[in-house]
């Protein structure tokens, strides 16, 4: 059984992820604050003015779909968790930390991408963005799966070791993302448009092994 004991900190994972869904809800909705209507002067087409706030579009689209895959994951991984504990509150708040500060970096992107001077300064910020979350996953992860530490106790070995794997691999590709935005910013920016496609995919089932009566 997984109950927690009466006055430790090991608990059940319902409050965390309502606070975490708090959060992301928060951040996904900051993004959109950052487009700016534009104000036109006399005889000024508004359609034009529109049209030339791509960038804010798109940095918007990419934000927004990249805090929903995290949602959406977050909801999936703690669903492998059986309990908490204060640690692992700390790590989520880490984590949580870096997905508020994300629409920071998606609004110089949006106001700087088409900027020669500062482009690559704009998509390496915004590269960094996604990859401190990254990193604070894997952390929190880690540290749960430990050992079996917060798991569920069936969770199959290999399993566990796959998305070991998969979060060790973002970040690699993360950082890649940040080196490559250094040489040319759109080789970057590419890195973070294509991981973000590719963790739209669903993921594999979890795996479990029969316990041995």
């Amino acid at each position: 059984m997984s109950e927690s004991q009466p006055g430790g900190t090991e608990r059940g994972t319902e409050r965390i992820e309502a606070f975490s869904d708090g959060v992301f809800a928060i951040a996904i909705t900051l993004l959109v604050l950052e487009i700016k209507v534009p104000h036109l002067q006399a005889g000024s087409d508004l359609l034009s003015s529109l049209l030339r706030l791509w960038p804010d579009y798109f940095s918007y689209i990419l934000s927004f779909v990249m805090i929903g895959i995290y949602w959406a994951n977050h909801h999936y991984i703690f669903k492998l968790f059986q309990k908490t504990n204060h640690a692992l509150n700390l790590l989520n708040l880490l984590f949580l930390l870096f997905i508020a500060f994300l629409p920071l970096p998606t609004e110089v992107l949006g106001d700087y991408l088409l900027d020669r001077t500062n482009q690559t300064t704009a998509v390496t910020l915004y590269a960094l963005g996604l990859l401190f979350p990254a990193v604070t996953w894997l952390l929190m992860w880690l540290y749960a799966s430990r050992g079996h530490r917060l798991l569920e106790r069936n969770l199959d070995n290999g399993y566990v070791r796959q998305l070991t794997l998969q979060y060790f691999g973002s970040v690699a590709l993360y950082s890649a993302a940040v080196v490559a935005s250094l040489i040319d910013f759109r080789w970057g920016l590419g890195i973070c448009v294509r991981l973000t496609l590719l963790y739209l995919l669903p993921p594999r089932g979890p795996s479990y092994h029969r316990e041995r009566g």
